[in-house]
C-alpha cells in the first residue's frame, strides 16, 4: 500500500477525517515531506459497545454487593459534585 501525500494545510483542515480514515499519510509542505501520520489500529464499534456492556455488568454487580439503593447512590454522587464545586470556588 502506497502512502498518500497530503499538504500540511489540507491535513490540518481535514484532520478529523484523516484520523477516522485510518490510512497512513505523508505530510508535506512545499512538496517536501515533513513527517508521517501512522494511525493506531482501529477498534471496531462493536468491540467498544461490548466493552461498555461488560463494564456496566461489573458496575451493577458492585452496586448490588454494596446493597445501596439508587437514591443513595444519587445522593452520594450529588454530594461529591457539591464538594468538588466548593473546593474549586474556594481555590480562586
Amino acid at each position: 500500500m502506497e502512502t498518500e501525500k497530503v499538504g500540511m494545510r489540507e491535513f490540518r483542515a481535514n484532520l478529523a477525517g484523516y484520523l477516522e480514515g485510518g490510512r497512513p499519510l505523508a505530510i508535506s509542505r512545499h512538496g517536501e515531506t515533513l513527517g508521517f501520520f501512522i494511525p493506531a489500529q482501529k477498534r471496531s464499534r462493536k468491540a467498544d459497545v461490548e466493552a461498555m456492556r461488560a463494564a456496566a455488568k461489573e458496575l451493577d454487580a458492585m452496586i448490588s454487593a454494596w446493597g445501596a439503593s439508587e437514591d443513595e447512590l444519587m445522593w452520594e454522587y450529588q454530594e461529591i459534585r457539591r464538594t468538588s464545586r466548593l473546593k474549586k470556588r474556594n481555590a480562586k
